[in-house]
């Protein structure tokens, strides 16, 4: 089976200055935390799940998976999650989601996969369709392979910490999944009444 090919790590590091700096990740969505959701959806997808977290360790923990810290300091964004998450990869390739999409796609790894493989790439990131045409990137939710960890971090000693310009420094493509919905985050109060409305 593909997904045993592949860790999943969930990114769980952020500040969340947007929401108050508020751990997003345990944030209720229809009763319970958002990290929830993101497991229970990532899950049946990858053989083993990690949680990149820099605070509330115990309670991530409770999870029964692997919590790692960012090594860089001041919460340095998804890369250094990637890097982290890279380290303890014990599979050929490492899926990645943050902890603030409760729908991402139950066939992401599936099609990230075939992708990369087929094109020989070293990195798929999924782009959402909008309903007029618009595509969108959504980086955060990438595939990779596990021979990245030094190109990575060799990108980061640099100072840059911009995922798109990572993207620019190794082989990669994208899939586009006509579901927008499935790529919805919440960074606001707004936005999490917004969602637990779609997916009701």
């Amino acid at each position: 089976m593909s997904s045993q090919k592949i860790t999943g790590l969930i990114l769980a590091g952020g500040r969340a200055q947007r929401m108050g700096g508020i751990d997003k990740g345990l944030i209720p969505f229809r009763g319970k935390p958002l990290i929830e959701s993101a497991i229970e959806r990532l899950k049946p997808q990858v053989d083993t799940i990690l949680i990149n977290a820099n605070r509330n360790i115990t309670k991530y923990a409770h999870y029964g998976y692997p919590v790692i810290m960012d090594e860089t300091p001041d919460f340095s964004g998804p890369l250094a999650g990637f890097s982290i998450g890279l380290k303890h990869c014990a599979t050929p390739y490492l899926l990645t989601s943050p902890c603030d999409s409760p729908l991402l796609p139950l066939d992401l790894a599936e099609r990230m996969l075939t992708k990369l493989e087929a094109e020989n790439l070293d990195l798929v990131y999924a782009s959402s369709e909008e309903v007029n045409g618009k595509v969108w990137a959504q980086p955060v939710f990438c595939l990779m392979r596990n021979t990245l960890e030094h190109l990575l971090n060799d990108f980061l000693s640099k100072g840059d910490l911009k995922i798109d310009h990572w993207f620019k420094e190794v082989f990669s493509g994208t899939v586009v999944f006509n579901a927008p919905h499935a790529f919805a985050n919440v960074n606001t109060p707004q936005e999490l009444d917004a969602l637990e409305k779609i997916s009701s």
